[in-house]
């Protein structure tokens, strides 16, 4: 065992969507290109809860 990490984890460019089942914590998911992205929200909508987050690039949120 080490000592744990002292800064916050990177996030990859692209585009992210928030998931979250009822009572549970929530989860991101990355998908290279809008279009993916939209087509992955509808998937999960139908079971969970989503919430679009937008554009990640070079560690900024860029809105859609």
């Amino acid at each position: 065992m080490g000592r744990p990490p002292t800064r916050p984890a990177r996030l990859k460019n692209g585009f992210y969507i928030e998931v979250k089942s009822q009572g549970s914590s929530s989860i991101l998911i990355r998908r290279d290109t809008k279009e993916q992205m939209l087509i992955a929200a509808e998937d999960y909508a139908r079971t969970k809860l989503v919430k679009i987050k937008g554009e990640m690039c070079d560690d900024k949120w860029i809105a859609i």
